[in-house]
């Protein structure tokens, strides 16, 4: 079992791989009365093409296997999983990503117990042609409840306008007619694959003793047979650099219009820590743009063109990267263009002062060290990082050590005119 001490974090982090390639990672948190354990897959919503595991040839399956995998793993030939927890006084849940699966539970006691059930039941699936069409109903009811979300519409909106071939343009939950597809066959391939232990990460963060954790997670595991572990083998269509669509309106029941722009970036090669700094630089010129403290949300806030619902994000993952800007609004062409201008200008460096950087940069590392303080936080983004091949402990020493050059750099490199698009939602009166 190495031991790695992230000294400015105050944190000692316990990683082991198995033999049968499962990463193990242990961050003990003394004073903390709850535990948190992740049991992670790298695989998401985006992985529809890829070689399964002992065949040479590529196949593709449907849209939203992986969320449907999700949640079929919680249901046993004796029952439903949640049950089991439950009765061990712990809460579990799971998510579907674009690139990651998750499965976890928080306890404040049998967190052995727990351990195991969470290691047992997502290491012995149990799928029916019955249950499959069965879930098919549940989840086609869920898509349908999201298609009525206008939040969730304008986002998937924007990005299905931003990518023209890449699977990110797809919803997570894939479609009624794609889930429509999905066998039992379709469920153990994917399984089989994904869902080996060398593609796997299990992260425990708490009040634990590291030596008796990974012991237990040893023995599980020694008990249990699988393949040789084995890289899986993905792919992905060729993305132009240009949005693929400038811009659409959905008509919806909503009071006040909501606009949402985005910018595709340029995916690039970098890996560990300039990875980590790209993607850091991506927050704080965002940040430094759009946020509470940026004359532009002052100016718009004053006149009304924004309100409080008014935010940004950045996404960077498997092959692909993008901004979205915005909030709800009574003029989203004005505030549209306005978002445009205002990124276009950062990349020739205007906004973008010492002050405004090193205020970001501030608000960032103080946001940072108090998530650090929630163990549902690390657990979730450590395997995030981990999968990226990024650390989460280095996020604040590298933080520390950035310069304005490297988020000017930044917006220089990955702000392209091509890449803009938008997608507003309209009150179904204007239409």
């Amino acid at each position: 079992m190495n031991k790695t001490v992230f000294d400015q974090m105050n944190e000692t982090v316990y990683h082991e791989q198995l033999e049968n390639g499962l990463n193990v990672y242990i961050l003990p948190k003394a004073g903390f009365n709850k535990t948190y354990v992740t049991f992670t897959t790298n695989y998401g919503s985006i992985d529809n093409d890829f070689i399964p595991q002992g065949e040479n040839e590529f196949i593709h399956v449907p849209d939203g296997i992986a969320h449907f995998l999700e949640h079929k793993m919680f249901e046993k030939e004796h029952g439903d999983v949640f049950q089991e927890f439950s009765s061990q006084g712990a809460s579990a849940n799971a998510f579907t990503s674009f690139t990651r699966t998750a499965y976890l539970f928080s306890a404040t006691s049998n967190i052995k117990e727990n351990t195991e059930t969470l290691l047992n039941f997502v290491q012995a699936p149990y799928f029916t042609e019955q249950t499959v069409e069965k879930e098919k109903g549940i989840i086609g009811q869920e898509i349908r409840m999201y298609d009525d979300n206008p939040d969730w519409r304008v986002y998937f909106g924007l990005i299905e306008n931003l990518y023209k071939q890449h699977p990110v343009k797809i919803d997570i939950a894939g479609t009624v007619e794609s889930i429509a597809d999905i066998t039992k066959d379709h469920l153990y391939t994917c399984y089989e694959t994904f869902y080996h232990p060398g593609n796997m990460s299990l992260f425990i963060v708490g009040p634990v003793d590291p030596d008796d954790m990974m012991e237990l997670v040893r023995r599980n595991q020694a008990s249990k047979e699988f393949p040789e572990p084995f890289p899986v083998e993905r792919r992905f269509p060729d993305e132009p650099s240009e949005a693929a669509e400038k811009h659409r309106s959905l008509h919806m029941s909503v009071n006040t219009s909501k606009c949402e722009v985005g910018l595709k970036m340029p995916v690039s090669d970098k890996t560990g820590t300039e990875k980590l700094k790209e993607e850091l630089a991506a927050g704080l010129l965002l940040e430094i743009l759009f946020g509470k403290s940026a004359k532009f949300y002052e100016k718009s806030y004053n006149e009304g063109l924004i309100d409080d619902t008014f935010g940004f994000d950045y996404t960077g993952e498997r092959g692909v990267s993008f901004a979205i800007v915005g909030g709800d609004t009574d003029e989203p062409e004005k505030l549209s263009e306005r978002i445009k201008a205002q990124l276009m200008e950062s990349k020739e460096g205007q906004h973008i002062t010492e002050e405004s950087f090193s205020r970001a940069r501030k608000k960032k590392i103080g946001a940072l060290l108090r998530a650090f303080n929630s163990p549902e936080f690390i657990a979730n983004q450590f395997t995030r990082y981990q999968f990226n091949g990024l650390n989460l402990f280095e996020t604040v020493p590298v933080l520390e050590a950035m310069k304005m050059e490297d988020v000017i750099s930044f917006a220089r490199t990955m702000i392209q005119e091509e890449g803009f698009s938008s997608c507003f939602i309209l009150p179904k009166e204007s239409a």
